[in-house]
């Protein structure tokens, strides 16, 4: 049949219909891989050396072995490195070994309510499919899972056209460690230093993870050791069922088709938390449901009434058995190891609830010592023990900070922006579903209850940093009254001994007696030699950027301390 110009749209239709096919995931991700955080060469490396380093700590940690986890990078040549990850892990079972390494959405905590680095199935797939990409050069594994039992080697690519693994070869080796797992893999990338590299990365791990020690080997051949600050591991999260108050009416379409329960009340007590018997009849009340009706029987209409239903009821927030915060001593710990600074607090607030979802929002502030005092302060990003080094204007977590008046607590602010001064701010989420706002994982969602847990994690440290400059400028008061009594005390004693008749020395003693210095600076906690260098106000910065020194004691005396001195005779 054609139409008034002519064209057969019935056979075209059928051409157009003959090139439609099913498109795979891993495909999909091969065209589109800067939505995994292939972005460019430079951040390729970084997300390939994260989604390792996470799966090793997730295992190590789920396996309850504190973690020692080797990376390795070596320049091959320009744009091209060859990249190991080693840990001590529990190892993978042989068959599992091409399905987690050479097959996206793959693994074991999508369905998972508990809290974990990995999500999604796709991190350490997506690197080997990048590497294979860049370089057409398969990745090598080797895991053992005991040292009754032998190491295998599999070297593996992505069959991208059906989302399946390709074994090239297979094999048993000798290996000298009992359990583990390594990871080999070459890549094209690009290595350089900075607040995005894989040299940050490692660093802010290792901050965030106190346990857990770091061996990298980086491609200039520098070795980087990080060692572990406690002995203690982390609470293991407990696996929860999902919360009322955060299902959706398709999640529970597909929830009520797929149950076992005979009733809706037996459903809504074994698929849900803190649903008992009493909260589930009022739950059915509330719907105008029956409890004793079979939920394979309701249609959308009632579920749109159980939704409505579960709003109108009172439940008690999900248990928080399922996440496990670093708590204030261990992150107070990770900076202490990683950043040279001469105050140190920390904060871990009560959990709260986003769209079901139980979450624990902590923050960490270091400040003073050998931190720039005129630079923006550096702001470190974490959602589940991992560091987020991208996308820092667009997160969730830097907005909190903007909007908080840091003049209040002692630093310089200008407007809604990141404050200034001798400062880190530590920012970590802990959650069984983090909200990020996209698959690389780069950045937190801006939702209202997040929000605010930042923002009064933030304000709590605050405080805690506001108590101690104001203690530190206390100080530098006392000490500057006590510097220029002193800078007096040989005329003062030369006129005293005219006067009186008394000899100069003893005269000097007593007068030095009534500084008091020594108990200035125990009350204050200062320790002497460094008093004048730690304990001083922040001075102005020279053209060539480097701190004005002190006022030396044997400068001439201007006008004004002239006459102080001839009020003091």
């Amino acid at each position: 049949m054609a139409d008034i110009k002519g064209i057969d749209t019935e056979s075209k239709a059928v051409e157009l219909g003959e090139r439609q096919r099913s498109i795979s995931i891993a495909e999909f991700f091969e065209k589109n891989r800067h939505l995994l955080g292939f972005d460019n060469k430079r951040k390729a490396l970084l997300t390939a050396v994260k989604e390792a380093v996470d799966n090793s700590l997730d295992a190590c940690e789920e396996a309850r072995v504190l973690p020692e986890v080797t990376v390795s990078l070596t320049e091959l040549s320009e744009d091209r490195f060859h990249l190991v990850v080693e840990d001590n892990g529990p190892g993978i079972v042989k068959n599992q070994i091409p399905q987690v390494f050479a097959r996206l959405l793959y693994g074991s905590k999508f369905h998972k309510l508990a809290q974990s680095r990995g999500q999604q199935g796709l991190g350490i797939s997506a690197a080997i499919l990048y590497a294979q990409l860049t370089t057409g050069k398969p990745a090598k594994i080797v895991s053992r899972i005991s040292p009754k039992k032998p190491a295998h080697y599999y070297e593996l690519r992505i069959d991208v056209e059906k989302n399946t693994p390709q074994i090239l070869k297979e094999e048993e080796i000798v290996w000298q460690k009992e359990h583990g797992t390594k990871i080999e893999m070459e890549l094209e990338a690009t290595y350089q230093k900075g607040m995005q590299s894989v040299d940050e990365y490692l660093k802010q791990t290792a901050i965030i993870n106190p346990h857990a020690t770091i061996v990298y080997m980086s491609p200039k051949a520098e070795q980087f050791i990080y060692s572990r600050a406690t002995d203690k591991l982390p609470p293991l999260p407990r696996e929860i069922k999902p919360h009322p108050y955060g299902v959706e009416i398709g999640l529970l379409m597909r929830m009520l088709s797929s149950t076992t329960s005979r009733t809706l009340q037996s459903f809504l007590m074994n698929e849900f938390s803190r649903v008992g018997a009493e909260t589930a009849k009022e739950i059915c009340e509330n719907a105008a449901l029956l409890p004793s009706q079979k939920p394979t029987e309701l249609t959308r209409e009632h579920a749109e009434k159980l939704i409505a239903g579960i709003k109108n009821t009172r439940i008690i927030s999900p248990p928080t058995d399922c996440i496990s915060p670093i708590g204030e001593e261990l992150i107070e710990k990770g900076l202490k190891k990683e950043i040279a600074a001469e105050f140190y607090c920390s904060t871990t607030r009560p959990p709260a609830v986003y769209r079901g979802n139980p979450f624990v929002l902590e923050c960490g502030i270091a400040y003073g010592g050998q931190l720039p005092a005129e630079q923006p302060v550096t702001v470190l990003r974490f959602a589940n023990k991992v560091p987020l080094l991208y996308q820092q204007g667009a997160c969730g977590i830097t907005e909190a900070i903007t909007e908080t008046n840091w003049k209040s607590y002692g630093l310089q602010q200008s407007g809604n922006s990141v404050p200034a001064g001798p400062a880190v701010v530590l920012v970590h989420m802990a959650s069984v579903w983090v909200p990020f706002t996209s698959e690389a994982k780069e950045a937190l969602a801006h939702y209202p209850e997040i929000m605010k847990e930042i923002k009064l994690a933030v304000q709590e440290c605050g405080r805690k940093l506001s108590i101690y400059v104001n203690k530190k400028h206390h100080a530098q008061r006392q000490l500057e009254r006590a510097n220029l009594f002193e800078a007096y005390i040989p005329e003062i004693a030369d006129s005293l001994a005219a006067l009186t008749g008394v000899a100069k020395t003893p005269l000097l003693d007593k007068l030095n007696s009534t500084l008091k210095k020594e108990e200035i600076q125990a009350q204050l906690e200062v320790r002497i030699p460094e008093v004048e260098e730690d304990m001083r106000l922040p001075t102005k910065h020279g053209s060539n950027g480097s701190e004005d020194e002190e006022e030396p004691a044997s400068k001439p005396l201007t006008k004004k301390k002239k006459e102080e001195q001839k009020k003091l005779k």
